[in-house]
C-alpha cells in the first residue's frame, strides 16, 4: 500500500471522530505485516482523561485482533504542520511497533513529515529493559 493510499485511509478514519468537546478530529492507519491496515480515531470523553487517541485506538484495534507486526503508521490531523502524537501515544507506539518503523505525520493541507518512533521518543523505556 502506498503512503497516499495510507493518507486517505487516515482520513476515512478522521471522519468517524467522536469529539464533541474539542471539535478536534484526528484519524490513524496502521498498516500490518500481513498488509491489513487498521483504522483508529479519537474517541472523546466527558471525563476528559477518558479520551483515546486516534493513534491508540488504531494499535489497540490491531493487537486485539492478533496482530503485532506493523510496517507503517499514519496520522492525520488538522493542524498547522503535520501533527505529532502525544506522550502516551509515543510510549504505545513505541510498545509495538520497531524503532525504525515509519511514522508519517500528516494535517489537512498535505503537509506530510516522515519520521519513526526512535526519533519521536529517544532514550524510550520499552519491553526490553523489562528482561
Amino acid at each position: 500500500m502506498t503512503d497516499n493510499e495510507l493518507i486517505e485511509q487516515a482520513k476515512k478514519a478522521r471522519q468517524s471522530s467522536y469529539s464533541p468537546y474539542s471539535n478536534f478530529a484526528v484519524g490513524a492507519a496502521l498498516l500490518a505485516d500481513n498488509n491489513q491496515v487498521f483504522l483508529g480515531c479519537n474517541v472523546e470523553n466527558a471525563s476528559y482523561g477518558l479520551t483515546n487517541c486516534a493513534e491508540r485506538t488504531a494499535i489497540f484495534k490491531a493487537v486485539s485482533e492478533g496482530q503485532r507486526q506493523f510496517k507503517k503508521l499514519v496520522i492525520i490531523g488538522d493542524t498547522e504542520g503535520p501533527i505529532s502524537p502525544c506522550g502516551a501515544c509515543r510510549q504505545v507506539i513505541n510498545e509495538f511497533c520497531a524503532p525504525d518503523m515509519p511514522v508519517l505525520m500528516v494535517n489537512m493541507k498535505g503537509e506530510v513529515k516522515h519520521t519513526s518512533i526512535a526519533e519521536l521518543l529517544p532514550y524510550s523505556f520499552g519491553p526490553e529493559d523489562l528482561s
